[in-house]
């Protein structure tokens, strides 16, 4: 794929000057053999007194800012240009290569489970086991059942038959209330589908970024374009951590961009802080992201 470019934009907004706290924000993509970061750059207004970055528990590169200026907006502006290579899913090594042994039933090996098994947990509760036998649906009629194939399903199914939205409030659904309502945004659908997975005792993950929608050519418009973007990646010893996205059906992550990984999404919120005033001066939040492909240079025609 060409080289990408990533704008980054969000917006707070006060009916008077306020103080601000620190904030915290996920903006820098993830290095990896698949995409490559070639530029970043972030203006804060107003400028901050103090900006210095962190590794997380996951190894994401968190920003914090702090300030000693009151202001009535407070602007954050991200703009990344990266080399994106991702593997397609038809270059996945085959189980037959993989020994079979990515398939159901299924377990970990003994020297991964202490590194997985907090992933592995469920964090909602599930009492009349509706979750549970939905995924276990995917396993009917199946005596011995590839895990990739099994997920990939399990993506195909969320974006076929659950309608998106895109919700602007803080938070996930609880994955029965998504699974009941058939609808959901893509932070509600990553997180239905990594409860699903870890119910089949996999080890999934919630992962934030970005996604790229092509705006025209034949190439399919991806939903959660505009906004940050949210899918889930799931440990399988054959593939490493493969990425699914619900939202849009993709397995891999081609048009994704990867900013953070986390166990829980409450780890990966893009851009967060406090500040200082009433609530009633609070006038919103503004957010918008641009992803395009970097136009290529037209070739110098030379005239004789």
């Amino acid at each position: 794929m060409p080289i990408l470019t990533v704008r980054h934009t969000t917006r707070y907004r006060y009916s008077k000057p306020v103080l601000f706290g620190e904030h915290r924000f996920l903006f820098r993509p993830l290095e990896s053999y698949d995409q490559h970061l070639l530029h970043a750059s972030l203006a804060i207004t107003p400028e901050p007194v103090d900006l210095r970055y962190v590794h997380d528990v996951f190894g994401n590169t968190v920003g914090l800012a702090r300030f000693d200026k009151a202001a009535d907006t407070l602007m954050f502006e991200s703009d990344v240009r990266l080399d994106h290579n991702p593997a397609a899913p038809d270059l996945l090594p085959s189980e037959s290569v993989a020994g079979g042994e990515a398939c159901f039933p299924f377990v970990y090996g003994a020297e991964d489970m202490p590194d997985l098994l907090r992933s592995i947990e469920r964090q909602y509760p599930d009492p009349d086991r509706h979750l549970a036998l939905w995924a276990q649906s995917f396993l009917e009629d199946r005596r011995s059942a590839a895990v990739l194939d099994i997920l990939s399903d399990m993506t195909k199914a969320i974006r076929k038959e659950f309608s998106y939205v895109a919700r602007l409030q803080v938070g996930v659904q609880t994955p029965l209330d998504t699974l009941r309502l058939r609808s959901g945004s893509c932070r509600d659908f990553a997180m239905l589908m990594m409860e699903a997975a870890r119910s089949l005792g996999l080890a999934a993950q919630f992962v934030s970024g970005y996604i790229y929608s092509p705006k025209s050519g034949t190439a399919p418009r991806r939903l959660g374009g505009g906004h940050t973007h949210a899918w889930l990646r799931v440990y399988l010893p054959s593939f490493g951590w493969t990425e699914f996205d619900p939202t849009n059906g993709i397995v891999g992550n081609r048009d994704l961009i990867r900013v953070a990984v986390a166990r829980d999404p409450r780890q990966a919120i893009p851009l967060s802080g406090t500040w200082d005033g009433e609530a009633q001066d609070y006038l919103g939040m503004d957010v918008s992201v641009e992803v395009a492909v970097e136009a290529e240079p037209k070739p110098i025609r030379r005239v004789a």
